[in-house]
């Protein structure tokens, strides 16, 4: 096991990303607080029931919600207003089509429960817009999330569209795969997050996770002793030229083109359960996406992350396939029993910082025991915090006994103190 040391980021965001993006977009009506208005209060607000902190409270401003319309305790019957051929009371005239009665959403009232969908609020929220749609070719869901266990291992994991492509309309750059291999009780994954500047990378994303954890399985299958990562790695850097050239060996100016237009990071790995209840997890990146070792609140850094240069400042450049590291090399962990596993992009890396900000104190009470609820990880890493719109994508997994301990379906639970707002 090596030492840990968490890198300092600093908790409050920095400035506004300017107009061009949500960050900086101006707050519409009833939409939430302008530039220079405060944040919400850290008051916790009732969700189904348990308080959970970090909601926006309930819209007071006319909006779509609070329209005219019927009141809360009465709806008109579906046919009013309409009236059929045989009972008009103007035989004789022009005949209209009828026109149904426009249904309006029932209006809020004071103090009602704020849906449980709503997204957490931690720290400044950023503001609040409908999103554009993606490109449909290929297809990209807005936000992917799944859950599941095998007899030794508890998995969730969920990638959410950022709001820097929600404002834009541009797909979801980050792509996750996640598969059991039965036979060895191993959980094999890969998550990649296609370069922002590469105008096809969610297509490099998806092409690098799915030949990853392909390539993975079929190593198990054939009963290797060690997972070949330089293998691996160079498949899935082959995908992506492949994806270029149709089939034929690339050239260099192919190989160029493929850099350019499908280029993205790569965590791939294995995590299984030792014989003493133990996580073993083997590792590989390109790129900095990262993986986290959870421990007693703690966020311990195993790799990826973004490379500090001399002067303090976090260097943006970005190594990603289909360029390959002169060096590939898995690297071992062991968990101690209560580790939680996190692998993912710098969407949630970035605000994570060291862990010990308030994101970080939400996010290591809400996966130190895995949620029963698959889409509970989906929400959590879809919070709204201002300036920080990149997409997210995160895998978590529990030895499959913490699973028992995380209560009942349903069991509610409520944030410490402090940890959010």
């Amino acid at each position: 096991m090596p030492s840990f040391f968490g890198r300092r980021q600093e908790d409050e965001p920095a400035a506004s990303a300017g107009p061009s993006g949500p960050s900086g977009a101006p707050a519409l009506p009833g939409q939430g607080p302008a530039p220079d208005d405060p944040a919400p209060d850290d008051g916790r607000h009732p969700v189904n029931g348990p308080a959970l902190p970090g909601r926006l409270p309930p819209a007071t401003g006319h909006d779509a919600s609070t329209a005219p319309g019927p009141s809360a305790g009465h709806r008109a019957p579906a046919d009013q207003g309409q009236q059929t051929a045989s009972s008009s009371p103007h035989q004789g005239q022009a005949r209209v089509a009828p026109v149904p009665a426009r249904a309006t959403r029932e209006p809020r009232l004071p103090g009602a429960q704020i849906p449980a969908w709503s997204r957490f609020i931690l720290g400044r929220p950023a503001a609040r817009f409908e999103p554009k749609p993606p490109p449909a070719d290929p297809y990209r869901p807005d936000t992917l999330f799944d859950g599941w266990s095998t007899p030794g291992l508890t998995v969730r994991l969920a990638s959410v569209r950022g709001d820097a492509h929600r404002f834009g309309g541009q797909p979801r750059q980050d792509d996750i795969v996640v598969a059991s291999h039965e036979p060895t009780g191993s959980v094999v994954f890969a998550v990649a997050d296609g370069v922002s500047s590469a105008p096809r990378s969610h297509v490099g994303a998806a092409l690098a996770c799915r030949t990853a954890v392909d390539d993975v399985l079929r190593q198990l299958d054939e009963e290797r002793q060690q997972v070949d990562w330089k293998r691996v790695v160079t498949a899935a850097a082959y995908q992506l030229l492949m994806r270029v050239t149709r089939g034929s060996e690339p050239t260099r100016e192919q190989k160029h083109e493929a850099q350019v237009l499908l280029a993205t990071t790569l965590v791939t790995g294995v995590v299984r359960l030792t014989g003493s209840g133990l996580l073993e997890v083997n590792l590989v990146h390109v790129g900095d996406s990262g993986a986290w070792m959870l421990h007693k609140n703690s966020f311990h850094p195993l790799l990826g992350g973004k490379e500090e240069r001399a002067d303090g400042v976090f260097s943006s450049a970005v190594s990603a396939l289909p360029w390959l590291p002169p060096q590939i090399e898995g690297t071992w962990y062991t968990f101690p029993e209560d580790g939680v596993l996190l692998v993912g992009t710098d969407g949630f890396g970035d605000p994570l910082g060291d862990g010990t900000g308030r994101i970080g104190s939400v996010m290591a009470y809400e996966l130190g025991r895995p949620p029963r609820e698959p889409q509970a990880v989906a929400q959590l890493l879809d919070f709204s915090r201002e300036t920080f719109d990149d997409d997210r994508t995160l895998l978590a997994v529990w030895p499959r006994h913490r699973l028992d301990e995380s209560g009942g379906p349903g069991a509610a639970r409520a944030w410490p103190d402090g940890a959010a707002g």
